[in-house]
């Protein structure tokens, strides 16, 4: 985190070198270099990543870029600059901009040009004149106004096409208006109509729109309007998430404290904050203003009022800068479960976001009945906040749980001031590696870390009352292991990484009885169709490969960003272009029933607000899921099915609502291991390598094909997530190892799996048992003893090779080997599986049957 506005002022002059560096290399044209589909080079992208990390953590910068990119790019933000900020600061301006421009974020821009108008009247010897704060534009003030304009704006475009960025400047042709007061103002207009064709064409085109707030009588007579009355409403056309209004104040002032006010929650505090004595005149114009406009916004919608140089940091960190203002909610307060009546079901529905069966959220509220409680949350329940205040000489935090959207929406921030107004002291247990453990250390006023558990707490002053916390604290642990209850992880992208530990050997599969494929009998021949959100990778072009030739299967729609507008290659049954579909623009195609099953190939911790969305409406009745992600392949089977049918109930998988889909590297081990579980002893080692296509399509050392040639790159060694997969699918511990080899696709597998001593092994009974195990399974093939297979036959074939089996000589240990194409069965295949189950299809349709196992 950056800590003085000198460091920023460093941060800045590195982006615009970064403009110029990419504008030299654009001019060297460079073909070498490999081109983003929006817009510059992956390089310049990622460098502008990194210099945001600068400013906030990497995980605040890459939860609100897709935060950003959920919308429509002309819904980013609407940027209103006062004209000051262009004559003062407008290298700050223009890099900020270009931070937002090369990370594929579009903002619009509209500017002011006051402070010129006023010191070009001066040079006339004009007095400038207002009424009611509003200038007076009679025809020698208009050709200035409008001449100050231009000047304005090409002076911001040529800013900004020196950092490489693509500007278009737009002066006129937004804006339609009627005389506000012809005999009273002279020129001035009232924005009757705004026309979104040229914003939407600049975007489209790749440019960032620069407006003026100059507008146009039906017959083209030209009148000025206050650009902070054009921004507003450009705000309720466009319906962005952000309008930030960029001043020399940075904010909203406290003028009692001569502070700047950090946020305001319009539910909650409008009508107290207008009594204050500071709020008047122009302050309190501005507040009735912005809550006009939020009012008629979605919820989603919030203002910033910051100083340009704190752009990147209100954007892009929790923290944010100057006065952020929203809608909010107001804050509720209960004492019994008896005051949430109907409401009940919510606050259940919260406690299970957590990751909680039902089961246990109904014992943990029986348990709650019997003690005194207070729950603070918002109407929605984003932020949910339940305090024991029995039994402790400082009340307790026990959960406190948030979405996404709390956490964007700072709420969390509200409710944590309403507890420090309500508890002088406060202790509560935090996960070390929950990803916004830096709040829990910025609300608290000391911390104990102990096995991966924090214990923080506030007001606690004396050495006895802290020693006696942390005492308490320590005997909890030694007592209960794994005392942190999976309730008080923070929100639907917390995960738990120890989670494998606790499982002990209990299988977390939703049943331990394995069902054979269904090859005979009535199967669906109805035409089904599917979506894909987020499918420019390599796994979403050989699903859609897949479904290509699939009898039965059509897609509807295909979603992403970087290729919207592009049509879909290599699928024949009929033409389809990219979109970028909103979470707006989800919930109305699932409310239609236009699509049957939802496919989400989108990267880890990014899908769930898209799944939020089909489940609001109606929790998908109609549609069904499928994640390729690893967002759901820890929770609760009762909620989301694992889709490994060879190790999995299938019968479960086809009735399921929400299915996960395995990793690639899970996949193979599991199947590896699976039919030795019950004769492990001590802890199986799997070896890995995979083709550079399992590091994805952005560019890094692991897919860098020169970077590969002849050598082998380890990576993540220990605690990698499909370590975790493994281990918690299978209820035994196992130690995972990945490499990255220099071919395209597939993966080998070397797992060494520890026996129990008190058994007889050989290498042949070893081989049977695979045999007999995978009976009957199609895509799971079982070498004979001394046949060999190589990752080089398993490229493009659908099936898994087993093999290698090798027992020691003391007859304690045995070598497994096996291939898998990481894209086919390691994902796109193993989707095409669970679509199959799901909509009730031969669980093989579309799989081609010449390419299941490679001739060995």
């Amino acid at each position: 985190m950056l800590s003085s506005k000198h460091s920023l002022k460093a941060t800045f002059k590195a982006a615009t070198m970064t403009g110029k560096l990419l504008l030299l290399n654009s001019k060297r044209a460079n073909s070498s270099i490999p081109k983003d589909s929006s817009n510059g080079t992956f390089g310049t992208r990622s460098t502008v990543i990194q210099l945001l990390n600068n400013i906030g953590s990497k995980r605040e910068v890459e939860q609100y870029l897709r935060y950003f990119t959920s919308v429509q790019q002309q819904q980013f933000a609407i940027i209103k600059v006062g004209g000051a900020i262009i004559s003062d600061t407008l290298p700050e301006l223009a890099s900020c901009l270009a931070f937002l421009y090369h990370v594929g974020l579009y903002p619009i821009v509209l500017h002011g040009t006051g402070p010129q108008v006023n010191a070009r009247l001066e040079e006339k010897k004009v007095e400038p004149d207002y009424i009611d704060g509003i200038r007076i534009t009679d025809d020698k003030t208009m050709a200035v106004v409008r001449q100050c304009f231009l000047e304005q704006n090409l002076k911001l475009v040529t800013a900004l096409e020196q950092l490489g960025v693509r500007a278009r400047p737009i002066i006129n042709g937004v804006f339609q208006a009627d005389y506000l007061d012809k005999d009273k103002y002279k020129l001035v207009g009232n924005i009757n109509k705004v026309f979104k064709d040229p914003i939407e064409a600049s975007i489209k085109a790749g440019c960032l729109p620069i407006l003026t707030s100059l507008a146009e009588t039906e017959s083209g007579q030209m009148l000025n309007v206050n650009a902070d009355v054009a921004a507003g409403e450009l705000a309720r056309v466009f319906e962005p998430l952000k309008i930030v209004y960029l001043n020399e104040k940075g904010g909203i002032v406290n003028g009692d404290t001569k502070k700047i006010v950090s946020v305001i929650n319009l539910d909650e505090e409008y009508d107290e904050l207008l009594k204050q004595s500071w709020v008047k005149y122009g302050t309190k114009l501005k507040i009735k203003e912005i809550k006009e406009l939020l009012d008629y916004l979605p919820r989603s919608s919030s203002v910033a009022i910051i100083n340009v140089h704190d752009l990147q940091k209100e954007l892009f960190t929790d923290s944010g800068a100057g006065t952020l203002v929203r809608r909010g909610y107001k804050l509720i307060e209960r004492s019994s479960l008896k005051e949430f009546g109907s409401s009940l079901d919510s606050l259940r529905s919260a406690l299970a976001r957590s990751g909680s069966s039902e089961e246990s959220v109904s014992c943990y509220l029986t348990k709650l009945n019997q003690r005194e409680f207070k729950v603070f949350s918002n109407e929605p329940n984003d932020v949910l906040a339940i305090v024991l205040t029995d039994n402790e000489e400082v009340p307790k935090l026990d959960k406190f749980l948030c979405t996404q959207q709390g956490w964007l929406n700072k709420v969390t921030d509200n409710v944590f001031n309403l507890l420090k107004k309500k508890y002088t002291k406060l202790q509560w247990i935090v996960d070390e590696r929950d990803p916004n453990i830096a709040f829990h250390y910025a609300h608290s006023e000391g911390s104990y870390l102990k096995d991966g558990k924090v214990l923080f707490w506030y007001g606690a002053d004396d050495l006895s009352t802290v020693t006696g916390l942390i005492t308490k604290f320590v005997e909890s642990l030694d007592k209960t292991p794994f005392a942190f209850d999976s309730g008080n992880k923070l929100n639907k992208n917390t995960t738990d990484s120890s989670f494998a530990s606790k499982t002990g050997s209990k299988r977390q599969y939703s049943t331990v009885v394995r069902t054979e494929p269904k090859t005979t009998g009535e199967f669906s021949t109805e035409i089904k169709k599917v979506a894909l959100i987020g499918a420019r990778g390599y796994t979403g072009k050989n699903l859609i490969d897949l479904v290509n030739s699939h009898p039965y299967l059509e897609i509807a729609h295909v979603s992403s960003r970087e290729l919207a507008g592009t049509p879909l290659k290599g699928y024949t049954k009929s033409d389809i272009t990219y979109e970028n579909l909103s979470l707006a623009n989800i919930s109305e195609l699932e409310k239609a029933n236009k699509v049957d099953i939802w496919v989400m190939a989108l990267p880890n911790k990014v899908c769930i607000p898209f799944v939020e969305a089909i489940e609001k409406v109606n929790n998908c009745s109609k549609s069904k899921i499928i994640d390729l992600s690893a967002d759901f392949r820890f929770v609760d089977e009762k909620d989301w099915k694992y889709g490994l049918p060879e190790l999995n109930d299938r019968a479960l998988i086809q009735s399921a609502k929400k299915i996960s889909n395995p990793g690639c590297y899970a996949t193979g081990s599991q199947l590896s291991i699976a039919p030795l579980k019950d004769h492990i002893s001590g802890l199986p080692v799997v070896f890995g390598v995979s083709g550079y296509s399992g590091a994805g399509t952005k560019p890094s050392p692991k897919n860098d094909i020169e970077n590969l040639n002849n050598n082998l790159i380890p990576y993540a060694l220990t605690d990698h997530i499909h370590e975790r997969e493994i281990s918690t699918r299978l209820g035994t511990q196992v130690a995972f190892i990945p490499h990255v080899g220099q071919w395209f696709q597939g993966i080998s597998l070397t797992i060494s799996i520890p026996l129990k001593e008190n058994e007889t092994y050989s290498t042949e009974s070893i081989q049977q048992l695979y045999k007999n195990f995978y009976s009957g399974e199609t895509l799971v093939h079982v070498l004979n003893v001394g046949q060999e297979a190589t990752v080089k036959d398993i490229g493009g074939f659908h099936g898994v090779v087993i093999g290698g089996f090798k027992v020691n000589a003391a007859g304690n240990r045995v070598v497994v080997t096996a291939m898998i194409d990481n894209l086919l069965k390691g994902a796109a295949t193993q989707c095409l599986q669970n679509i199959n189950l799901a909509l009730g299809y031969s669980e093989f349709e579309g799989i081609p049957a010449d390419k299941i196992i490679p001739q060995l």
